[in-house]
């Protein structure tokens, strides 16, 4: 079983924002830090579980199980629905990636058990900051 965490995160909100994708796949880690630019924190957290399943998809991964610390997330996952408007395409996007998989589970975690995905979300907050300061 392919374990992935994820995580988003902004530094406002909206603000500069990051995925985090740390993935444990039979002995091997990957990790990923992406900046996303300028979201709010949920829609960086949607982005992070978007461009995780690419990534595993892109990897040839058949099972995978993810974990996240976004309670919005995971629930809009668990009923296949999210209220807000922006996220509803987010939440539509993500639902059709994860429906490729042979087997696919979303797991909440709480904050303390998803540092590296934090720690790799932080780092792209910075590193979409530094490019942004670049141009």
């Amino acid at each position: 079983m392919i374990e992935v965490y994820i995580d988003g995160a902004s530094a406002g909100n909206p603000g500069p924002s990051g995925a985090g994708v740390f993935i444990k796949a039979n002995g091997e880690v990957f990790s990923y830090s992406i900046p996303l630019g300028i979201m709010s924190n949920h829609e960086a957290e949607y982005h992070a579980f978007i461009k995780a399943l690419e990534i595993c998809h892109e990897k040839g991964f058949k099972t995978v199980s993810f974990r996240t610390d976004s309670e919005l997330v995971d629930r809009a996952v668990e009923k296949e629905f999210a209220k807000n408007h922006t996220y509803k395409p987010l939440l539509e996007k993500a639902l059709s990636l994860a429906g490729q998989f042979e087997l696919f589970f979303m797991k909440w975690i709480p904050s303390s058990t998803n540092k590296m995905a934090d720690e790799l979300a932080r780092k792209a907050i910075r590193n979409n900051t530094l490019e942004g300061e670049s141009e």
